[in-house]
């Protein structure tokens, strides 16, 4: 049975991960309406922030079937997915 902790860590992932994947999905809708390639930028920040939604969603559920240093490995490398996601959606507002 899962901790407190641990349940409101997944339902977070869970959260992240469906509204990253809803922005994704609106900003690729977004992209094909105005085809300006800021919006795939901003696409890809949001793709990064599902990605990590997920993982940290899976986690409990992985460790039955994968060695729990390399699950912990990955959910604690996955903070480089929010990096990215975050230099991402600097290089849309600022590059051009």
């Amino acid at each position: 049975m899962a901790t407190l902790a641990q349940q409101l860590e997944q339902f977070g992932g869970l959260g992240v991960f469906l509204l990253a994947a809803a922005l994704t999905a609106l900003s690729v809708a977004a992209y094909r309406r105005e085809r300006e390639r800021r919006m795939l930028v901003v696409a890809l920040a949001y793709g990064l922030f599902a990605v990590r939604g997920l993982v940290v969603f899976l986690e409990y559920e992985l460790l039955p079937y994968l060695d729990p240093s390399t699950v912990e490995l990955v959910e604690h490398s996955s903070v480089l997915l929010v990096l990215a996601g975050l230099l991402a959606f600097f290089a849309a507002l600022f590059v051009e």
